[in-house]
């Protein structure tokens, strides 16, 4: 029900903010759809800072619970300020005798007027420092890490002061952890090896569907829907594979053993190859599904502005009410998926050798 809850949150406010933001005052069918295009296009990037939606008063746009977040330079030094001071991209932000602009999420160097130069592409050649500012997925990230330390150390704690007995919160996800531990990892890895992998099971299964979770709340958060995200967590999957793997699994990619010899050659290419493509097909899996799904939402949304009738609007807000309960199952699926497949390599990795007749 809370989460249901969320949803009804989620959709309010980006019907709200579409209603009383620039759509509202489109006269046109294609200037509509421009603004539409471009409001789920700013959805699904990260940003540097908080709003749950906003609303023209006037010639002046005012925004629902702003909260401007860290900026972390390093340029000839570091340099800190609050993304607040830029007002949304309006305002030049000097720094000793350094201008920086926000622009379409990247922070250039400017003049003291945030001249934006073009190259013949329309791509802007200003000169930009290092970005390591707390953006809206990092804050996320941290709370999300957070969330899950306090969650899993209450856990432990009741289950040494009640005899290995859940209590509280923690009995929603001891089911859930005997679940990945007895599903997932041992019949994967194996009972002799699967506790060695368990701690990274349980967090990534846990983060991603937290992270999953909070994308459907009205802060509108993409994290699980942005690429770099779901290559840092492939490439954990990827080092624990080939770091912890026996001889068994090398010899199979580079030498496997009962097959002649101009075949080991031959196939030698492509079993490494599928070292890397592994990892590959978990990340790209797990950014297209969750990438998609904030893309058909919110379109669905935008539908309701569109056909601009009590039918259509109704029906498009049914139709994205019903995607909306959808993305809570596909929120816990594609954890599920990933931390699936991430054990099923961590078996072949620490397979045991079988002999031929075997």
């Amino acid at each position: 029900m809370r989460h249901l809850l969320n949803f009804l949150f989620a959709l309010f406010f980006a019907v709200n903010a579409f209603a009383t933001d620039s759509v509202k005052d489109s006269k046109k069918e294609g200037s509509l759809k421009e603004e539409i295009k471009a409001y789920v296009q700013h959805h699904l990037k990260d940003s540097h800072d908080f709003y749950l939606g906003s609303y023209k008063e006037g010639d002046k746009k005012k925004y629902i619970g702003y909260v401007g977040l860290p900026v972390i330079l390093w340029d000839n030094g570091l340099t800190a300020f609050s993304s607040a001071k830029f007002k949304h991209g309006k305002a030049v932000v000097q720094k000793g005798s350094t201008f920086y602009k926000l622009y379409h999420g990247k922070i250039y160097k400017t003049d003291a007027a945030g001249t934006i130069v073009y190259d013949d592409a329309h791509h802007p050649t200003n000169e930009k420092p290092l970005d390591l500012s707390m953006t809206k997925s990092v804050i996320t990230m941290l709370f999300t890490a957070l969330l899950m330390f306090f969650l899993f150390r209450a856990l432990a704690r009741s289950y040494a002061q009640n005899g290995n007995i859940a209590s509280g919160i923690g009995r929603f996800f001891e089911p859930i952890i005997l679940y990945v531990r007895d599903d997932i990892a041992i019949p994967n890895i194996g009972k002799k090896h699967h506790g060695r992998y368990m701690s990274f099971l349980l967090t990534v299964f846990f983060f991603v569907w937290f992270l999953n979770l909070l994308g459907l709340t009205p802060l509108g958060i993409n994290v699980t829907g942005n690429i770099a995200v779901t290559f840092g967590l492939a490439l954990l999957t990827f080092l624990l594979t080939n770091l912890t793997a026996n001889k068994n699994y090398w010899a199979h990619i580079f030498w496997m053993p009962g097959v002649p010899i101009p075949m080991k050659i031959l196939l030698m290419p492509i079993e490494l190859l599928g070292v890397i493509i592994k990892p590959f097909s978990l990340l790209i899996r797990l950014y297209a599904n969750m990438q998609a799904g904030h893309i058909v939402l919110m379109s669905l949304i935008g539908l309701m502005f569109i056909f601009n009738n009590w039918l259509g609007s109704s029906l498009s807000f049914l139709l994205a009410f019903a995607i909306s309960l959808i993305e809570l199952l596909v929120a816990a699926l594609q954890a599920y998926i990933f931390t699936m497949l991430s054990a099923l390599y961590f078996g072949f990795a620490v397979e045991e050798h079988h002999d031929e007749a075997h």
